[in-house]
């Protein structure tokens, strides 16, 4: 018998099973259906205090050149980072692993960080972001696109400011490349990455929501999130409640929330 033309969507609970084992799907092209299921022997992960801010990132996130949201545009990152690029014609996110990971997100598992530009006419525009899965204290990045300069990087620092403030343990990129390196990320072997998820079990004290929150007010750098405990839902559309904004100004007052990330970066690292 063939394969369905158009197969449904990963379960939810096959894929959280998946990442907890240390395995993780990708498919060989944008317009193939099936999907094959990964194990690195050699993993890459960003030590969440071994960050590598360069004195010009330092600058530009200080400057809050880009507003920084988080789940606020997750289908539009996900399908900008299977965009072909000059350098990687091919994507292995296929339109079923779009779909799969929509469904992640539906049920608050997968996240992303965005960054935006504003218009001159007053709109905003997407110009950079990853997404990635999150259970336990571990978050598997999984792809960043970016269309002006730094922004996937600036959305990278953000998330490992968020990730250090909510409390997880683990940062899981999968494989590494010359922009991972060159910002702190270091190869282990799978069996250490396993060793590491297994340590990483139990909720974090934050939702990335409410660690976003606490940078865009400003708040002292140091200060841990409460009032999130176990069971805090982490769906899409966290951490934008209504009335909330993305750029500094709306910060609730506060001045830098960029300032703020440096200096919660630069504290350990």
């Amino acid at each position: 018998m063939h394969a369905p033309r158009n197969p449904p969507p990963i379960p939810f609970e096959t894929l959280l099973l998946a990442y907890r084992s240390g395995i993780f799907p990708m498919a060989d092209k944008r317009e193939d259906s099936d999907i094959f299921w990964v194990e690195p022997r050699e993993r890459a992960i960003l030590p969440l205090d071994g960050l590598h801010l360069s004195k010009s990132l330092r600058k530009v996130i200080r400057a809050d050149r880009f507003a920084v949201s988080v789940n606020q545009s997750f289908e539009s990152v996900i399908r900008a980072c299977a965009e072909p690029r000059a350098d990687h014609p091919e994507t292995w996110i296929s339109e079923r692993i779009v779909q799969s990971y929509l469904g992640l997100h539906r049920v608050g598992h997968a996240h992303s960080v965005e960054c935006w530009l504003p218009g001159d006419d007053g709109s905003r525009r997407l110009v950079g972001g990853l997404y990635g899965v999150a259970f336990d204290r571990v978050f598997c990045g999984e792809s960043m696109f970016s269309i002006a300069d730094n922004a996937s990087k600036v959305a990278l620092a953000w998330l490992v400011a968020i990730l250090r403030r909510a409390g997880y343990a683990l940062l899981d990129c999968q494989f590494m490349t010359d922009h991972l390196r060159s910002m702190g990320a270091v190869e282990i072997p799978q069996r250490e990455y396993q060793r590491l998820v297994k340590q990483a079990r139990g909720q974090p004290i934050a939702s990335l929501g409410t660690a976003w929150r606490s940078f865009m007010s400003a708040g002292m750098p140091d200060q841990r999130v409460a009032g999130s405990g176990a069971g805090e839902g982490l769906g899409a559309g966290e951490g934008l409640g209504a009335g909330e904004g993305l750029g500094a100004g709306d910060a609730g007052g506060a001045a830098s929330p960029g300032k703020a990330i440096v200096q919660s970066l630069t504290q350990t690292s």
